[in-house]
């Protein structure tokens, strides 16, 4: 086992961690988000607030991503997202 491949193994339970905190605290995690680009649009007073809004887009469609990552809250539990498809075709030959 290389050493990618290690590290994806040891990484996995804390990325289904991260997710599961993305969907039970994700609208705090936003207000948050909010919260902080109104105080440094504030004290830049307004000079950046296009890239501090493009910044905080950019937040927020991350942490849906991990929130939505495994299914969402509807999904079944242990559910894929993208169930892996059949082959199709013909059976190869032996």
């Amino acid at each position: 086992m290389g050493l990618f491949d290690n590290m994806k193994a040891k990484l996995g339970p804390a990325k289904d961690k991260v997710s599961d905190l993305a969907r039970q605290h994700g609208d705090k995690v936003q207000h948050g988000i909010d919260k902080a680009a109104k105080a440094v649009d504030e004290r830049t007073k307004g000079k950046y607030s296009d890239k501090i809004q493009a910044g905080t887009g950019k937040a927020k469609d991350a942490m849906d991503r991990l929130a939505q990552k495994d299914g969402g809250p509807d999904a079944a539990p242990g559910a894929h997202p993208n169930p892996p498809t059949p082959p199709q075709g013909p059976p190869p030959a032996s």
